[in-house]
């Protein structure tokens, strides 16, 4: 049998939490790494048979790192708190344990469900992420878009993790002021310092791409709001690395529950 460790990251996550535990019965192990929760996240998460290792926050690929090495099993099952095993998946990563494993990661896709609605296109699905592992043999990289890097072969499961994302559009607001922070300091830390000209081009493109070529049209005024959404990502980066080539200083953005 693969025995193996379910791994999640935490700050805040006391709604998302319980309903991630609660799919996670086929692990041998659940690891919560939690970077200073001030809600009931830590008591919830122990309630639940999961071990608590508190770890001041660095960046997601380096905490997901970290509870990888807390580990009691080489085979990593990582989720995010907002994300939940499918009752397919779950069927798939059982049989998987009785059998002898012909990769190093594999990949699953993710559906997500966004302002009541379940996301089937606007590029957002199917969003494949590699999230069982070999610790030995793959890592996360990635300080801000963390991915799994791996050195042998990828396998995929046909069930799906579900993705349950911003719960209203003052949610998907903040995330996006939280993330385009964190890109815009990327970006100026990797010495980027052209900025005016993506910030009048690229929004638009990335809104026609999303809505037209992706099909966010079929997901209907949620699909409307997630190409809109994704011009202004596109527009608040390259404002924000405006900012700091021009000199200013970016506002820590506390309003989105990762820290």
């Amino acid at each position: 049998m693969n025995r193996l460790t379910a791994t999640l990251i935490t700050r805040n996550e006391e709604e998302n939490l319980p309903r991630a535990l609660a799919a996670l019965g086929l692990a041998d192990e659940i690891v919560v790494v939690d970077s200073g929760s001030t809600d009931h996240t830590v008591a919830l998460a122990r309630q639940q048979g999961a071990r608590v290792v508190e770890h001041p926050w660095t960046n997601f690929a380096e905490q997901k790192n970290f509870a990888a090495a807390q580990a009691a099993y080489d085979w990593i099952l990582n989720l995010d708190a907002d994300e939940a095993l499918s009752p397919e998946l779950q069927a798939e990563l059982r049989a998987w344990k009785e059998q002898s494993p012909q990769a190093v990661a594999y990949a699953m896709p993710r559906k997500t469900y966004y302002l009541g609605r379940w996301i089937l296109h606007s590029g957002w699905y199917p969003d494949y992420k590699v999230r069982l592992y070999r610790r030995d043999r793959a890592h996360f990289v990635g300080s801000l878009h963390e991915s799994v890097m791996a050195d042998g072969p990828l396998g995929k499961f046909r069930g799906e993790l579900l993705h349950y994302t911003c719960d209203s559009l003052t949610d998907h607001v903040a995330k996006v002021n939280f993330f385009t922070s964190l890109a815009a300091r990327e970006l100026h830390a990797q010495k980027h310092r052209h900025w005016l000209l993506p910030l009048l081009v690229q929004p638009a493109f990335t809104f026609l791409r999303t809505y037209l070529f992706q099909q966010a049209f079929r997901d209907g005024y949620q699909g409307f709001l997630i190409a809109t959404m994704a011009g202004v990502y596109i527009f608040l980066k390259y404002a924000k690395l405006g900012v700091l080539v021009s000199g200013g200083t970016l506002d820590e953005a506390r309003a989105w529950r990762q820290p």
